[in-house]
């Protein structure tokens, strides 16, 4: 069992001021194996956080963030599966299915975790997984301007990965759970 926090688009300080109490009570270091963000942290403190919550932290690089070490884009292998993550401004059109179907392709990975709609979204798409965390902070965005504060924990086990899907609606964090199992490969 790998647990992974999918987190992202926190605009902190630009458009939110912190990660919602709601969810740091939830973010306990030692229980999260990985985390992994696509992004739009917008401070040297966000990250200091998430490494204190874990580690094993990778992020790629947001619209809004000046740190010019991370990557526009990596490629984990977890359990069966490999995962990529992106931030998605580089996606045309924003947050569609297909072109984040292209980019999955592109990178040969299971599962793609991406951002910048902060639209919360978990889906299966072609027999793979689509990942958008939403907003931690619920950050405004004109693609979103009614987002709610959200992330996304992965229990991966083997070739199945559980998603849970956090969202905090009125001060009440609500939870839906998602399980996807990756097909056996097909030998030829």
């Amino acid at each position: 069992m790998v647990l992974v926090l999918c987190i992202g688009d926190l605009h902190i300080p630009h458009r939110a001021v912190d990660l919602p109490q709601k969810f740091k009570q939830l973010l306990v270091p030692g229980k999260i194996h990985y985390i992994l963000s696509p992004g739009n942290l917008c401070s040297q403190e966000v990250l200091e956080y998430f490494k204190s919550v874990c580690s094993n932290t990778h992020i790629t690089k947001g619209d809004f963030d000046d740190d010019s070490s991370f990557a526009d884009n990596e490629v984990l292998e977890l359990g069966d599966f490999r995962i990529g993550v992106c931030h998605g401004h580089q996606v045309v059109p924003c947050g569609d299915t297909d072109a984040l179907a292209l980019l999955q392709r592109r990178l040969n990975v299971d599962i793609l975790v991406s951002g910048h709609t902060h639209e919360f979204m978990a889906m299966q798409h072609e027999d793979r997984i689509l990942i958008n965390p939403g907003s931690a902070t619920g950050a405004f965005s004109s693609l979103n301007p009614s987002a709610h504060p959200s992330f996304v924990l992965m229990d991966i086990n083997g070739s199945k990965a559980s998603v849970y899907l956090y969202n905090l609606i009125e001060e009440e964090v609500r939870v839906e759970k998602m399980e996807f199992t990756k097909a056996a490969s097909k030998l030829i």
